[in-house]
């Protein structure tokens, strides 16, 4: 995405200065343009990078939940295996 802004701007920064028609504050302005570009375009790629950290360890965490409540669960059919056991020998006496 950033090579892309730098393409068109060194584009149109040349067509400026080939065209003769361009004066120098029209020249300063296209590459104030093209800064104010590349400043949004790396403000958005750093919060992109946020944005794809807090998704990993969202992601990791659920992965960690996702494990706890399969030993839980493993657990609660082993007591309730118990349990049945228990019961039938009971009922067996």
């Amino acid at each position: 995405m950033q090579s892309n802004i730098i393409k068109v701007s060194v584009l149109a920064l040349s067509l400026g200065m080939l065209g003769g028609c361009a004066d120098m504050a029209q020249v300063e302005e296209a590459k104030a343009a093209a800064a104010a570009a590349m400043d949004k375009a790396n403000e958005a790629y750093n919060l992109a990078q946020v944005a794809n950290t807090t998704a990993s360890e969202a992601a990791y965490g659920a992965q960690q939940a996702q494990s706890t409540a399969e030993a839980a669960l493993e657990c609660c059919n082993a007591n309730s295996s118990k349990l049945d056991r228990m019961f039938q020998k009971a009922m067996m006496k």
